[in-house]
C-alpha cells in the first residue's frame, strides 16, 4: 500500500485532474487490464496428476445454496465452469466425480482508495451530477465537486479435493483491488487468473495481468 503523504491543494487537485483525463481516455479504449495477485499450491497423488479430459462435481457449503447467496453462487460457478472448461475440466451431476471443487469470492466497496486523503473533501472527490435547491442565502448547486471515487478490493478462492478421500489437491486465490465497477467480466478475469499454470502452477506469490474487452 503506497505510504499516505499529505499535499499541497494545488497538486492534489493536478493529480485528480490527470487521474480523470486517464480514466476518460481509457474509457474510449478497447481493453481493461485486470491485474491479480495469484498464490497457488498444488499437492496433487504422485499418481494422479489429472490429465485430459477430467470430470469434476461441485460443493458448497449450506449458507450457499439459498437466497441472494445461492443466486451470487450460481454466477460464481458458471465462470469458474467455463474457465475449467477451457482446461478439460468438466462439471457433472450425474453421480459421484472423482474431483469436488469449492469456489468463494468476496468483495468490500470502499468509498475512496486506502491511500486518498479524506481530508480533501469537495475540492478532490468531484460528483457526477448536480443538486438545485435553495438556502437561506437563495439558490445554491451543489455536489458539483464533491464526486466519491468507490474503490472495490476483490478475492476469489478456488480449492478442489479428492472426491473419495475429501483430501485438498489443489488450491489457488487470486485478489484485485481498483476502482473498476463490480461486473461478472472482473470475476472470470480472476478466476483466469487463479487457475493460470493449472494443475501444476508455478510457486511463490505473482502477478497475473488479464485484459478483457470493454
Amino acid at each position: 500500500m503506497p505510504t499516505h503523504r499529505t499535499l499541497p491543494h494545488a497538486t492534489r487537485l493536478t493529480r485528480w485532474l490527470a487521474w480523470l483525463a486517464a480514466f476518460a481516455l481509457t474509457g474510449c479504449g478497447t481493453v481493461m487490464r485486470v491485474d491479480s495477485e495469484v498464490q497457488s499450491h498444488a499437492k496433487w497423488p504422485a499418481t494422479a496428476l489429472p490429465t485430459g479430459q477430467v470430470s469434476y462435481e461441485f460443493e458448497r457449503l449450506p449458507l450457499q445454496t439459498t437466497g441472494q447467496a445461492g443466486t451470487d453462487q450460481n454466477t460464481l460457478e458458471a465462470l469458474t465452469r467455463d474457465a475449467l472448461a477451457g482446461l478439460g475440466w468438466q462439471a457433472t451431476t450425474a453421480g459421484p466425480a472423482p474431483w469436488r471443487v469449492a469456489v468463494s469470492a468476496q468483495s468490500v466497496t470502499l468509498p475512496r482508495a486506502p491511500w486518498d486523503d479524506p481530508r480533501d473533501g469537495w475540492l478532490m472527490r468531484p460528483r457526477l451530477g448536480m443538486a438545485m435547491g435553495t438556502s437561506r442565502g437563495g439558490p445554491y448547486m451543489g455536489g458539483l465537486l464533491s464526486v466519491d471515487m468507490p474503490y472495490y478490493q476483490r478475492s476469489v478462492s478456488l480449492v478442489v479435493r479428492d472426491g473419495q478421500t475429501g483430501r485438498v489437491a489443489f488450491e489457488t486465490r487470486a485478489a484485485h483491488d481498483g476502482r473498476w465497477h463490480d461486473s461478472p467480466a472482473v470475476w472470470r478475469a480472476m478466476i483466469d487468473a487463479a487457475l493460470q499454470g493449472f494443475p501444476a502452477p508455478p510457486a511463490g506469490t505473482r502477478t497475473v495481468n488479464i485484459d478483457i474487452p470493454r
